[in-house]
């Protein structure tokens, strides 16, 4: 299920039509994208995206991401919960485990408002 976030950013591109290459955003536009390019704005949350992204079956658990940073618990916790916030991943809690994967529409939406096709 995507989250309201990605639901309304996708919206928003859905119904401003154009991407940044065909028009210029307006405040409310760029209000509504910038949050998902300012979780994409931190190494870490790149990283972590990456790694769910890319993550055999769809999923990653919460345990397999932890290793790969020398970044404590709750850090790693704040980082995902801010690519939950917006958009870009959901996740599921199994027992004591968060399980994580990527909603594809998130990547989508930047995709389309970054498609500079005309200029290539």
């Amino acid at each position: 299920m995507l989250s309201k976030m990605t639901e309304g950013t996708a919206a928003a591109v859905a119904d401003d039509g154009a991407p940044i290459a065909h028009a210029p955003l307006d405040a409310a536009q760029a209000s509504r994208f910038a949050p998902m390019f300012k979780a994409l704005g931190d190494p870490v949350r790149l990283r972590l995206l990456s790694m769910i992204a890319s993550a055999g079956g769809g999923e990653v658990c919460v345990c397999d991401l932890t290793g790969a940073f020398h970044l404590t618990g709750p850090t790693i916790s704040h980082h995902l919960r801010v690519l939950r916030e917006a958009g870009l991943v959901d996740s599921d809690r199994r027992g004591t485990w968060v399980y994580y994967r990527l909603i594809p529409a998130g990547l989508t939406v930047l995709a389309a408002l970054l498609d500079a096709g005309t200029f290539l």
